[in-house]
């Protein structure tokens, strides 16, 4: 009898611990507005979606696909990049300055998306209390290359550690901006339209968690964006209180909630593979050795 297939990460990983967090959904949050600061990138999203009308659904598309591939198996991952990438392939964007027509799916452009991501996620946990060492870190980095290939990148050419992130984010600074398109994703994500019922809802919650992901910016995007930086310590307290706050729902109540990734890999592979914080303390004392943060 074979083996259950554990996926591209498996529960060993990193990503397969840090990505049942809750905290994940804030983290989603922030690498919109940071994804918007790229001119080329954000203008491709605009031109070829709906996402004025739609963002819910591409904020649920996102997950989905992020859950397929840290929890799905393999084939299922493997096959859904193929359909992004297949989809990417036949999109085009207008530079409305220069009439340049360009592919959506150029590697600069993926690598910011990608790039944005995955320092969007591992900063809100970071920031919230989620206990990752400066290898686990590393390890993150490097493990979300896989997910980079699926998309169509070389991952070669992709940041393996946060050293190398940030070295990135230094190099592509010059490109961004707060174009019209990223006017349109901070306007709706600060105000997007609800249903008469959900309004309340809006206004209690969604508000909240859109300011808290927008705080936890990095410096440079407040200031492409045009509004003061709020003091880090204060974003950091409250990225801990609400990390502590969703934290204490249940686990098994929230992994519940449709899509399911992480209740069907757990029927997949046993209990053993459920995603905890003490898991990665438990690798922390095992495998990470002092420096690997400022490894290569």
């Amino acid at each position: 009898m074979n083996d259950p297939d554990p996926g591209l990460f498996g529960p060993d990983s990193v990503t397969w611990q840090m990505h049942g967090d809750p905290m994940m959904w804030v983290a989603g949050v922030r690498a919109l507005y940071l994804q918007a600061l790229h001119p080329r990138a954000v203008r491709g999203v605009m031109q070829n979606s709906d996402f004025r009308d739609d963002a819910w659904g591409r904020l649920m598309r996102t997950a989905d696909f992020v859950g397929t591939l840290t929890y799905g198996t393999t084939r299922s991952a493997e096959r859904y990049g193929a359909r992004v990438r297949k989809i990417h392939r036949h999109l085009a964007a207008t530079d409305p300055d220069t009439g340049e027509v360009y592919r959506i799916d150029e590697p600069d452009l993926l690598l910011w998306v990608h790039c944005a991501e995955v320092d969007s996620y591992l900063q809100v946990q970071l920031r919230s209390g989620f206990p990752l060492t400066a290898g686990q870190a590393d390890r993150y980095i490097d493990e979300q290359r896989e997910s980079a290939r699926l998309v169509g990148l070389d991952p070669a050419d992709v940041p393996a550690t946060t050293g190398a992130l940030a070295a990135y984010f230094a190099e592509v600074r010059p490109v961004l901006a707060a174009g019209p398109e990223a006017s349109d994703v901070d306007d709706f994500l600060r105000d997007p339209p609800v249903p008469a019922l959900l309004v309340p809802a809006r206004a209690l919650i969604w508000r909240r968690v859109a300011a808290l992901a927008y705080d936890s910016l990095p410096a440079y995007a407040h200031e492409l964006y045009g509004r003061a930086a709020p003091p880090r310590a204060g974003v950091d307290r409250r990225l801990r209180l609400t990390g502590t706050a969703l934290r204490s729902v249940p686990a098994g109540l929230r992994w519940r909630l449709p899509p399911q990734h992480i209740v069907k890999a757990m029927a997949r592979l046993g209990p053993g593979s459920r995603p905890a914080p003490y898991e990665l303390r438990r690798q922390a004392a095992i495998l990470d050795g002092p420096g690997r943060a400022q490894q290569p």
